[in-house]
């Protein structure tokens, strides 16, 4: 498995749409650094935030999720309060190709401020914008910008294409804009 770079990066999403809207270098003017790096993107948090709340002692389960587990807020920032969490979803729409894996990884900027950030896998063949899900470890508030770098999406090449893809096996999340709660 190879990690491709950002020549190969640049090159599908120019040819094939792999990124949208894409970046071709890295951004850093005033801002959390987003674009294209030399193994991997930068990629930006939207202006749309769900962000979990204990107000009506609401359960969070997967298999039951109850919308009244959090309030949506919309705008330049967001504060994650103390020991919780939000969803978000990235400004780009991803389409990966059939012989590439993509793993996420979150900004050190968040991090040093106890922010983590949690993707799971792109798979092969995956398209959409992505769910992203941020944790405040701290005991305090934090804030968050949107239209500014979160994560950074790496892309492992396969030795070959595998032999069932996640659009072939019609996954749940295909095709997902804004943010994704959890399906069944």
């Amino acid at each position: 498995m190879s990690i491709m770079p950002d020549h190969w990066i640049r090159r599908m999403a120019a040819d094939h749409g792999m990124i949208e809207p894409f970046v071709e270098s890295q951004r850093r003017e005033g801002t959390i650094s987003f674009g294209l790096s030399s193994y991997g993107y930068d990629a930006r948090v939207a202006d749309e935030f769900k962000v979990f709340t204990n107000v009506d002692n609401a359960l969070v389960d997967p298999k039951h999720f109850a919308e009244d587990s959090f309030v949506t807020r919309r705008g330049e920032t967001c504060i994650v309060p103390p020991n919780s969490f939000v969803l978000a979803h990235t400004v780009e729409y991803f389409r990966i190709p059939r012989d590439i894996l993509v793993i996420c990884l979150g900004k050190s900027t968040y991090a040093r401020c106890g922010l983590i950030v949690n993707v799971t896998p792109l798979e092969p063949e995956w398209e959409g914008q992505v769910t992203i899900e941020i944790s405040n470890t701290t005991p305090l508030p934090a804030r968050i910008y949107a239209n500014e770098g979160i994560c950074q999406f790496l892309f492992l090449q396969g030795a070959s294409a595998p032999e069932v893809s996640y659009a072939d096996r019609a996954g749940k999340y295909m095709h997902q804009r804004g943010v994704a709660l959890p399906k069944l």
